[in-house]
């Protein structure tokens, strides 16, 4: 019998897309070792340049001006007027994807990021090819560009997500509930006094995990100038990311601050830093929620983007998984509060555990391999 291949399709490096289909390359890879898997950035495959420059636009815009992508995203007027100039990109590319398809020959693909989902799907259509095409939502928002005709299957986030697809016409047996995919890891036992020692923490200290993504976003040192407010001993744990400007700005400055902190740039151990922690003050990205939510870690989420963050936010906090603040100098009130309130964090975490899907991986795994053509 043929080994099943699986192509796998992301956009950007460091990115919740990417964390992604290598959380689902490694559960297939658990699940069976002999499935050929291609794990791709689409958009690099496509546009090497491209992808550069619209790489740099994106974090320029997003840190600038906010607004301007809350305009963008998931406006229907805007996805109107860009058809033309997607529909020319898409016919540019195809033969760049028919090349792929030929020489690799993928019995399924899935597509973490809308921008390749929508390439695969018109090259389906182009070249009326029969391949299963999988679109893995990896925000708690189910928007416009996501909606081609030739993806046979939606893996949905949450019943939430499952219903506006719906409404926006994709049939519910398209649909499939699964969770956000994240590292299987997640789900293993820390044991929290080795994982502290090793971070030259104390197990039996409150401790915060501070995060702004994989590229270190956000007001993270206001954040902390903030928490040195509050009363009580505790101790942090601060990420940077590949952000080296702020990681190399607070190694300046981490002397000056009354608290304890351990400071990291990127790190590949957010498993063990999640066992550690018992409260999360992060970025809401979809990867990084649903791994939180995997360990039952309330979340305080400060001044989200607009956007796909914005989403998640509203999702979280509705659920009562998460707490919003919109000024980082608020921080140390809610922090104070938390920390002296065991029901409060309590109700955070039973609220988290509600609501996560921990089996998000190997369940999208599972599925991608039964479904594969052969």
């Amino acid at each position: 019998m043929a080994r099943k291949r699986i192509l796998l399709m992301y956009i950007t490096e460091i990115s919740g897309h990417h964390s992604a289909t290598l959380a689902i390359e490694q559960a297939i890879k658990k699940l069976s070792a002999d499935t050929e898997i291609l794990n791709i950035n689409g958009f690099n495959y496509t546009n090497p340049i491209a992808e550069k420059i619209v790489g740099r636009l994106y974090m320029t815009v997003i840190k600038r001006t906010p607004k301007v992508w809350d305009y963008l995203y998931d406006n229907p007027s805007i996805l109107k007027r860009i058809k033309r100039i997607k529909d020319a990109i898409h016919r540019l590319n195809s033969p760049k994807f028919h090349s792929l398809f030929h020489d690799f020959k993928p019995d399924i693909v899935a597509c973490s990021q809308a921008y390749p989902c929508g390439m695969v799907a018109d090259y389906k259509k182009t070249y009326r090819c029969n391949t299963p095409l999988v679109a893995i939502l990896t925000d708690f928002v189910p928007h416009s560009y996501w909606i081609y005709d030739t993806i046979n299957y939606y893996v949905s986030p949450s019943d939430e997500v499952t219903r506006r697809l719906a409404e926006k016409g994709i049939p519910l047996d398209k649909i499939k509930t699964f969770g956000i995919p994240f590292d299987p890891k997640f789900n293993e036992p820390v044991d929290k006094k080795i994982a502290a020692a090793r971070h030259n923490l104390k197990p039996h200290y409150g401790t915060l995990l501070i995060m702004g993504g994989g590229h270190g976003l956000g007001p993270i040192e206001k954040i902390l100038k903030s928490l040195d407010r509050v009363q009580g001993d505790f101790q942090e744990i601060v990420v940077t990311g590949s952000n080296r400007k702020l990681y190399h700005s607070l190694k300046k400055k981490i002397k000056r601050y009354k608290k304890h902190i351990a400071l990291l740039g990127y790190a590949n151990n957010i498993n063990e830093l999640m066992s550690i922690a018992d409260v999360i003050i992060t970025k809401p990205g979809g990867i990084t929620t649903s791994e939180a939510m995997a360990k039952q870690l309330p979340m305080i989420i400060v001044n989200p983007l607009p956007g796909q963050e914005a989403s998640n936010t509203v999702y979280l906090t509705e659920k009562g998984a998460a707490i919003e603040v919109d000024n980082p100098a608020e921080i140390s009130f809610i922090v104070e509060n938390l920390l002296n309130d065991p029901g409060q964090l309590r109700c955070l975490r039973e609220a988290a555990a509600g609501i996560a899907k921990p089996n998000a991986s190997m369940d999208i795994a599972r599925f991608l391999l039964d479904s594969a053509s052969s």
